[in-house]
């Protein structure tokens, strides 16, 4: 067997090369061109609707704070990977160092952690308004609120450690190019030649867990959610209830659908132009929606957004 030992930390590889989504210029030149307008729709979607919230005291409720800190997660998720793919490309370089590729995995790792939670919580807000609106204050309290984004910052942050750390632990020998536009997990694993065993339980366990346990959650808010509108007597308040909750499910599908994709597989059943267009959904395009789908279907955002405009 030429792998080294387990043990072994030591890596010969001290940079990457990030071969990017194209190896022709032209089509490469068109996709920097739509990533830089995307990222930047991404940030400007965002901050604008961080703004609004923090801004109209009508919107400091348990809803909206948890929006908000969505919007930051987003902003930041999208800019983990997006300029340094820009900048690689206008420097004409594709090189990331070996620190720089594992500081990257962190946050991406921490980050799709917290919105997969945020998303949770959103959904647990969500369930309460609804099926227990004489409730809702005393249930969704600040310092609930607070505790469960602090305690989402708290896990997600660990988990991130724990994948970074058995990354970091494995070797690098030869081959140093990732057929992808950042450091993912997955293509990194095919690139070692340590064993890769525990790195890949650990995803397929702890990492599903952390993963499918909101998922869950999710699920189970919005069939809770769907039995009380079917309930409700006026077919308008029954057709906007489902407009909004089907939005919302469109980004949580969406989001969750990609991640399985890519990560939840056995690494035979990856190829890389599968695992990049799905990565492309789930960090560039997710965070890029967000904004519009919670917003452009509420109301009281839309007034506030007028009022601060006007």
């Amino acid at each position: 067997d030429p792998r080294p030992m387990r043990g072994t930390n030591q890596s010969s590889v001290s940079e990457f090369l990030l071969l990017g989504l194209s190896r022709q210029p032209r089509q490469q030149q068109l996709l920097v061109l739509l990533f830089l307008s995307m990222y930047l729709a991404t940030i400007l979607g965002n901050l604008l609707l961080i703004l609004v919230v923090s801004t109209d005291s009508r919107l400091h409720t348990p809803m909206y704070f948890f929006l908000s800190n969505l919007s930051f997660v987003d902003v930041c998720f999208s800019s983990t990977t997006t300029p340094k793919m820009l900048a690689n490309h206008v420097l004409g370089s594709q090189t990331i160092s070996f620190s720089g590729c594992l500081t990257q995995m962190y946050f991406l790792f921490a980050l799709a952690d917290m919105d997969n939670f945020l998303l949770a919580v959103m959904a647990y807000d969500r369930f309460v308004a609804v099926c227990h609106p004489l409730r809702y204050t005393t249930k969704m309290t600040n310092q609930l609120c607070a505790l469960l984004v602090a305690g989402s910052w708290g896990v997600a942050s660990l988990n991130a450690l724990l994948h970074t750390l058995l990354m970091a632990r494995l070797s690098f020998c030869a081959d140093n190019t990732i057929p992808h536009f950042f450091c993912d997990v997955t293509p990194l694993l095919k690139l070692s030649c340590s064993d890769t065993h525990l790195n890949e339980m650990m995803i397929l366990t702890e990492g599903a867990l952390i993963m499918i346990a909101p998922f869950v959650c999710i699920l189970a808010s919005y069939m809770h959610i769907t039995c009380a509108v079917l309930r409700a007597p006026s077919t308008k308040g029954r057709w906007k209830a489902f407009s909004t909750c089907g939005s919302h499910l469109a980004v949580v599908f969406l989001f969750y659908g990609t991640i399985i994709a890519v990560y939840f597989n056995p690494s035979s059943c990856h190829s890389a132009e599968k695992d990049t267009v799905a990565t492309v959904l789930y960090t560039v395009v997710t965070p890029m929606l967000n904004p519009f789908i919670y917003s452009l279907r509420n109301r009281d955002l839309k007034r506030a957004l007028g009022k601060m405009v006007g």
